[in-house]
């Protein structure tokens, strides 16, 4: 039986890069409704169920923040990204505010914008509808991210928020890569040289918490990012 696709809803004016987005993200196997405009966007969404909402700021007919509250108005769950060539605060603080799960500022590459859609369906459950387990168990180490504690033979290490969220990742992800653009995007919202460096830095953290059991390593996969892996004892 095929798999069902993701739909997204995507609403930006700029036609050149309407048809980019378009193109790619069905390319990563969602099914996309492009319009080109707010008011054709709200009745596209009136008409059909849509998984996640991509929506420029400044558009024709109606804006993306008077669009977000009209879809907010019919449906109070469904994941929103504002797409904007804006990056004031106060239009950040006004897109959350409205019950926006994201904000990204053009221009953008498209590997950024699939991290932060999966982030976001991640985050909300759209892209699974099994629920995220708080307790993690690899090897001989029980993870519990409610209350970023490690354990391992009766002892205990506190984590901080960041180390969580990334060994949060990596157990979803485990015996398969995590990307480091996703994880960057989804954990520090961004995918620079700085965030990178930092990333790396709770990678050696994590690693040297893991030390305590030889058949638990994270693997760096050149180019891409990392992988936990359970390796079983001889």
């Amino acid at each position: 039986m095929e798999e069902q696709k993701l739909k997204v809803l995507l609403a930006e004016d700029d036609s050149n890069l309407s048809t980019l987005l378009e193109e790619y993200l069905s390319l990563k196997g969602f099914e996309v409704s492009l319009f080109n405009d707010g008011r054709s966007a709200l009745e596209g969404f009136r008409e059909k169920a849509h998984d996640i909402c991509l929506l420029d700021v400044m558009m024709p007919k109606m804006d993306g923040f008077t669009l977000a509250k009209e879809i907010r108005k019919i449906n109070k769950e469904v994941p929103i990204i504002f797409l904007t060539a804006k990056s004031m605060k106060e239009d950040k603080i006004e897109g959350f505010d409205l019950g926006a799960d994201d904000y990204i500022t053009k221009p953008f590459s498209m590997e950024e914008l699939l991290a932060r859609v999966k982030a976001v369906l991640r985050r909300t459950s759209r892209g699974n509808d099994e629920p995220e387990p708080s307790v993690y168990k690899f090897g001989k180490f029980e993870f519990d991210y409610d209350h970023q504690l490690l354990h391992i033979n009766g002892d205990e290490k506190k984590l901080t928020t960041k180390e969580s969220e990334l060994l949060r990742m990596l157990c979803k992800y485990k015996n398969r890569v995590l990307e480091r653009e996703e994880a960057l995007n989804s954990i520090w919202g961004n995918d620079s040289y700085f965030t990178a460096r930092s990333m790396d830095v709770f990678i050696t953290k994590l690693r040297k918490y893991l030390k305590a059991d030889p058949n638990i390593q994270i693997i760096n996969i050149h180019g891409t990012g990392y992988k936990l892996t359970e390796m079983r004892p001889a």
